[in-house]
């Protein structure tokens, strides 16, 4: 066999194939269209519901008075012994209450008043309780006026002494006997200062105030050195004043 070239020639005795022309594309939508119409108007039509039967429905009815389930709201079915509760029924039972009949068996009897006995127990009652009577007296007499008398003198009958200061408080050993200076005439308190030390000795005692008579203020100062007091921790200063009492020398 000869390897040479194989014929490639087309076939030109077939007809040319069909293809889709515009006519039967629009009788295929037409044809679609139709269809659609179709079955809407077949599948597309408002059929009701077939019923169904109705079985074994509750159903409701009016109750009147002689139901069961009226006395059911009676308050007093369970609260107290009723004809319709739980109890044996000879317990339910009222019993019967026969009527007493009042038989008058003897002749009446009417309360007499006796008109002289009224008021006669108040009467007594009152003559066993008596009430003092008060007299109302609207001008009573004034009170007697009472005269108070002095009974002491306004003036002491004696000399008297005061201590102030720090040495107020602190306990003194010994007392004072201060006696009343011979003046015609009323004297001043003379006041005297004092330094206490330690032992409760007095270490001065300077005149402050004097009373107007040299005399009585030098007896002042004596006395005042003559003071003594309990121990203390440390110096004290205060004063000693005293108040005198004189006596006239030209008294009878």
């Amino acid at each position: 066999m000869n390897a040479g070239p194989a014929d490639t020639q087309p076939l030109t005795g077939l007809p040319p194939a069909a293809g889709w022309n515009w006519k039967k594309t629009f009788l295929v939508i037409l044809f679609a269209f139709v269809a659609h119409l179709a079955f809407i108007s077949l599948l597309g039509a408002k059929k009701n519901a077939a019923l169904r039967p109705v079985k074994n429905v509750p159903v409701f009815h009016l109750a009147d008075n002689a139901s069961e389930f009226v006395r059911l709201t009676d308050p007093t079915l369970f609260a107290r012994s009723h004809a319709e509760a739980f109890v044996p029924a000879g317990w339910a039972r009222t019993p019967a209450v026969e009527a007493l009949v009042f038989r008058q068996t003897n002749s009446l009897l009417f309360l007499t008043n006796d008109p002289a006995a009224l008021g006669a127990a108040f009467n007594a009652f009152m003559q066993t309780n008596r009430f003092v009577t008060t007299v109302l007296n609207f001008k009573p007499p004034p009170p007697p006026l009472t005269l108070l008398t002095m009974s002491e003198p306004l003036l002491p009958q004696n000399s008297t002494w005061q201590l102030t200061g720090e040495i107020v408080g602190r306990q003194q050993l010994n007392s004072l006997n201060v006696p009343a200076p011979a003046v015609n005439d009323v004297l001043a308190p003379s006041r005297v200062q004092l330094l206490v030390d330690t032992d409760g000795n007095i270490v001065s005692a300077v005149l402050l105030d004097s009373s107007g008579d040299p005399s009585t203020d030098q007896t002042a100062l004596t006395l005042a050195r003559t003071v003594r007091f309990v121990p203390a921790a440390k110096l004290m200063f205060g004063e000693i004043i005293f108040y005198w009492h004189t006596v006239p020398t030209n008294a009878p």
